[in-house]
């Protein structure tokens, strides 16, 4: 049996066989984005064919989900950053002005889309919920 500082020795070795990768500016690039760049992943999956995923999950600082999710797929999926298409945003804040008290349905069967739509179009206008400015008499 190693004792840790054997251990660490014997982990230092095998790390300096693996070429060196900053990852400073990765966190930092990648912090909002909730995602880690290609090279990282496969730096990291390089170095976990000798470890197992709970002593590589730890010394990244990556969840295990996350290396079990890339040793399937290690390309990162695209996401769809794209503007609603059916719904003129204009015209919504021209409606929302117009008819100040309609619920979202009644505004999602004038736009011909559905009410989780212009939820989302009116949280990208930024428009929220209307509330009581006097509190209800009991």
């Amino acid at each position: 049996m190693h004792d840790i500082t054997e251990l660490y020795c014997l982990m230092d070795d095998f790390c300096k066989k693996f070429e060196p990768i900053e990852l400073a500016p990765y966190f930092m690039m990648y912090t909002n984005l909730m995602t880690y760049p290609l090279k990282f992943r496969q730096h990291v999956l390089a170095i976990k064919e000798k470890l197992t995923y709970a002593k590589t999950a730890s010394r990244f600082g990556v969840g295990m989900a996350s290396l079990m999710r890339w040793n399937r797929r290690i390309t990162p999926c695209t996401t769809h950053n794209k503007p609603a298409t059916k719904i003129d945003m204009e015209a919504l804040a021209q409606d929302v002005a117009t008819y100040p008290d309609d619920y979202q349905y009644e505004r999602a069967q004038r736009f011909g889309v559905s009410a989780q739509g212009i939820r989302h179009a009116l949280k990208r206008l930024r428009v929220s919920r209307k509330k009581n400015t006097s509190a209800s008499q009991s």
